[in-house]
Parts: structure tokens; C-alpha cells; sequence
């Protein structure tokens, strides 16, 4: 029964196919029946095996797109995809189960349905659950996608991401999930009025947040900016096969060079997705640069795109997956030699996409992705000054690393921090699955952390613009080609996330641990005297 609540509970990370209100009841009545079997259980491998399979159907179901960038597109055998999957939520799921198998310890014993105790019960449950995600988001490069806070977008629990991040919202859903378990074992009980109190406490925090939803964290910053947002929809059975890359490359520019809406109100920056041009730079003719800045020329605008980078850096030879941006007075040599000062190289790079682990190279090795071996760029780069804006880029799934997206952020605008964040993304590798909208709601997290719209210019989509409170504001249909053309306000000012980043709830989930942990110690060292 666990592996099929563990497979619901990965519907509630994006509004497909559930409703968006749905969410975070699917996720907090999910983990709630993991966090009521592992409460009640008798023993620590029965606590283990539960939250096991819970996680292995979260992650086998919530991730089974990864199979489709494996088999039909990197051109692993099917069956071979698929046991990759398995295994990869085989052991991702063990964060969950550790994280499960703590609390038991921790509360085994102490669960009794007195007011205090029940509130105790379900905050270190809830440490417990946000440090295993921390920890799922931190080691091996990070894997922090399906983080339960995802499911909280939208709802009372939201405007809390810009106090404590994602990890925070995160720490709240699994206090309200351990409210609902310990009320049920109330309930059987016949303490059900002193077990509520989890769940009063919970209901508190929905009330705080509606109340922080009319805070505001920022300010506007500049003049609003007319930005447009291409989306090609080149497939990814084309995108890289030397037949169709000149034809692609040709549809960017079509969408590119449109007319406006509106006469004279042609847009001061066209973002277009990661890999627009799906080759480096300097293998690329000149008179194809020549023609993009052509279309810079006509539309008067600034084009900030996706595109590998190759150069010569203290005689070795470097590439980077990076977003540039060029305007018509930008040289054709300029960018044959990646002498582009508006640049952002991509440093959270994705293994086995953008580099490869050590002792995984006969794993690559079985799948034909391109531009597969990246090096990372560095950190602390600075945004792009672009229209009066400054617009921090992030490339790909970046923008799940939330306390790295804020380092753009960090100083506010004044002392060089991002106004504006652009995200440009390729996820045909993917085809029409839960990730593209898996992926909207994680930017828009991102907005809600930072007080900063989001702009996402994607291949096939979700093509988007976020406003700072993380509401979409205008979205292309995926699989389909067109352009957005939006107004954006850049913002300044500093959210208390972007300020402390993940240090509060990592402190904040330790404390409630140590409230149980150190009282044992004493009374251990009281016995041996």
C-alpha cells in the first residue's frame, strides 16, 4: 500500500493531471500515511521498508520521464532505461527512509497524546523529513527535484518561501502531514481533542501565511521592459542531426524577427532557450551570426540566448554551456571568439547530460548525447546589465537550487544583484511529460523565494512569465512554436530567504532534534552515577 501512496503522492509536484488546488491536500494526506505507519510501527525494519517503497513509487513514477532522454533520445535499450530508473529511485528513496527511521528513534516511546508532546512529535518529525530533503538536495551535486515544498506553490503555505525557502515550506507540509497521522492515532485513542493540537498549530501557520501574502518584499526598479520569449519546438530528434540544425536555427530566427503586436513597441530583449544554436559558437558559419545581429539590428532589441562556448583560456581549451547576450553592435568575430561580456556560464552542471561522474563513462558511453562533457563555470558571476535591468540567467534545471539562485539576488540591485531572472531551458529531451510542468512550478518557487520575476524561455516549454509573488502571469501551450511578448518590472529589495538562505531551517530542524536527544543524554549520564 505504500509504494501505490508514494506513487499519488508524486501527482501533487505540478497541476497535471490534478487540479492546482489540489496539491497540497494530495501531498500533505500523502505523507500523512507514511508518517502515521511510521509512528505506529513496532519496529525499525518495518519503519525502513515503509518509507522505502513509499519513496521508490514517489520517485519511479514522479521521474519516469528520465526514461524517455535515456531510450529515445540518448538510444539506450528500453528495458535498460527503465532498470536505470529504478534504480536511481531505488536509491533516493533511501533519504526518505533514513530520514523516517531517525524520527521513529527519536519518538519511539514518547509519542503520548498530551498537548506539548503531540506539537513536540510532529516538529521533530517534520526536522526530520526537511533534513533528509536537504540532505537529497545537497549530496552527490544535489537532487532536490519532488521536494515536498514543490507541492506548495500556491496555497497558505506559499508566501512562507519568502521567510524560509523551499526548505521551509517543506518543514511546514511535513508538520501538517505529522498533525493529520498523530490526530488519527488520537483519534483511536480516545485523545483525539489533545491530539488536535498538531493540526491547531498547523492551522496557525496556514493563518501566518496568508498574512505574510500581503507583505511585500520588494520594490520596483527601473522602467517596466518589454521582453520577449521565444519557444521553437524543435524536436529532439532534430535539434542535434546535422540535416535539420540549419532549419531549426532558421525557425529561431523567424520567431525572432516577427513584428510586434503593436506598432513601435518592439521588444528591448528576445530570450531564447537553452542550445538555440546547438553547436559551438566557433564552428558555426559567420554569416549566420551576421544574421542574428541583423535581427538585432531590425528589432532593435538585445537577444540573450543558449549556446555551448568554446575558448582557449591559459592555452587549454574550455567549454561551457552558457547564455550570452549580444546587440547590433556586437562583431560576428566577438562571438566566433567568445568575446561576449555579457555571459553567464552555466555551473550547476547535470551528470551524465553536462559531465560525467567518476567511474560512469561506460554509462554515458551506452547514449548518444551531444555536448556531453562541460566544464563548470564560476561562481559569484555577475548579472547582465541589459535595458536598465540586471538580469541573472540560469540555465536548464539550475533553478531547482534555490540557495544558488539567490546568490544572484544578494545585494539587491544597487550593489550588483539581479533585478530580473531568465531562465533558459532545452526539456524536449523529455517529450510531453509531467517534467515541463514539474519544472514551471519549480521556477515559480524561485519567485516566491526571491521577490523576482521569473522569465522561462524553453525549446518545447513550459515558455513562461512568472511574477514576483510566483503567480503565472502569461504561458505558451507546450509542443508548439510562438513568442511571448510581456511587460516586466524588475524589482529590488531583499527577501529574508535571500538574506540568511537555508541557514535559519537548517538550525530551526536541529534544535527540535536536540530537544529530545539532549534530555536522553542527562538521563543516561544520571543512571551511571
Amino acid at each position: 500500500m505504500l509504494l501505490v501512496i508514494g506513487a499519488v503522492h508524486s501527482l501533487s509536484f505540478a497541476p497535471y493531471p490534478l487540479p492546482s488546488w489540489a496539491l497540497p491536500y494530495v501531498q500533505v494526506a500523502c505523507l500523512a500515511y507514511l508518517a502515521r505507519h511510521t509512528l505506529q510501527a513496532a519496529s525499525a525494519r518495518s519503519v525502513a521498508a515503509n518509507a522505502w517503497l513509499f519513496g521508490f513509487g514517489q520517485f519511479a513514477v514522479g521521474l519516469y520521464w528520465l526514461t524517455i532522454s535515456m531510450h529515445q533520445f540518448g538510444g539506450m535499450p528500453l528495458p535498460m532505461a527503465i532498470a536505470a530508473l529504478l534504480l536511481f529511485a531505488a536509491a533516493i528513496a533511501l533519504y526518505g527512509m533514513l530520514a523516517c527511521m531517525v524520527a521513529w528513534r527519536l519518538l519511539r516511546g514518547r509519542v503520548h497524546p498530551d498537548p506539548l508532546t503531540v506539537v513536540v512529535a510532529a516538529a521533530v518529525w517534520a526536522s526530520c523529513w526537511t533534513l533528509g530533503e536537504w540532505l537529497r538536495g545537497t549530496l552527490f551535486t544535489g537532487f532536490p527535484w519532488l521536494n515536498v515544498g514543490y507541492a506548495h506553490v500556491e496555497g497558505v503555505l506559499a508566501p512562507w518561501a519568502a521567510v524560509a525557502g523551499v526548505y521551509g515550506v517543506a518543514w511546514l507540509a511535513s508538520f501538517a502531514s505529522a498533525a493529520v497521522a498523530l490526530l488519527v492515532l488520537g483519534r483511536n485513542s480516545g485523545k483525539d481533542v489533545q491530539a488536535a493540537t498538531a493540526l491547531a498549530v498547523s492551522l496557525l501557520t496556514g493563518l501566518v501565511g496568508i498574512a505574510l501574502s500581503h507583505v511585500v518584499w520588494s520594490r520596483p526598479h527601473g522602467e517596466p521592459v518589454l521582453i520577449r520569449l521565444v519557444q521553437g519546438n524543435i524536436p529532439q530528434s532534430e535539434k542535434f542531426d546535422p540535416a535539420h540544425i540549419e532549419r531549426g536555427i532558421a525557425d529561431y530566427m523567424m520567431l525572432a524577427r516577427l513584428e510586434p503586436k503593436q506598432q513601435g513597441q518592439e521588444p528591448a530583449i528576445t530570450v531564447l532557450p537553452e542550445t538555440v544554436v546547438p553547436l559551438l559558437q566557433n564552428r558555426v558559419h559567420t554569416q549566420v551570426w551576421s544574421r542574428w545581429l541583423e535581427i538585432a539590428r531590425e528589432r532593435n532589441t538585445t537577444l540573450l540566448m543558449g549556446l555551448p562556448l568554446h575558448e582557449q583560456v591559459d592555452g587549454k581549451n574550455r567549454y561551457t554551456n552558457s547564455a550570452v547576450a549580444f546587440d547590433a553592435n556586437t562583431r560576428p568575430e566577438d562571438i566566433l571568439q567568445a568575446r561576449l561580456p555579457l555571459r553567464y556560464d552555466k555551473v550547476h552542471l547535470v551528470p551524465f547530460g553536462e559531465f560525467i561522474p567518476t567511474g560512469f563513462r561506460w554509462f554515458v558511453d551506452m547514449m548518444a548525447i551531444p555536448l556531453g562533457d562541460f566544464d563548470r563555470g564560476d561562481s559569484g558571476q555577475p548579472p547582465m546589465e541589459i535595458a536598465g535591468q540586471r538580469v541573472a540567467s540560469n540555465i536548464c534545471y539550475e533553478d531547482v537550487f534555490g540557495e544558488e539562485i539567490i546568490q544572484s539576488v544578494r545585494g539587491d540591485v544597487a550593489a550588483g544583484g539581479a533585478s530580473i531572472l531568465v531562465n533558459v531551458s532545452n526539456l524536449a529531451w523529455f517529450g510531453d511529460s509531467w517534467s515541463l510542468h514539474q519544472h514551471l512550478q519549480i521556477s515559480r518557487m524561485r519567485s516566491l523565494e526571491t521577490s523576482r520575476p521569473m522569465l522561462r524561455a524553453t525549446n518545447t516549454g513550459m515558455t513562461a512569465a512568472i511574477d514576483p509573488n510566483g503567480v503565472v502571469r502569461a504561458v505558451l501551450q507546450p509542443h508548439v512554436k510562438g513568442v511571448l511578448d510581456v511587460e516586466v518590472q524588475g524589482r529590488a529589495g531583499l527577501t529574508p530567504y535571500v538574506r540568511w538562505a537555508n541557514m535559519p531551517i537548517l538550525l530551526w530542524c536541529l534544535a527540535w532534534l536536540a530537544i529530545l536527544m539532549l534530555p536522553s543524554r542527562k538521563r543516561a549520564s544520571n543512571s551511571e552515577a
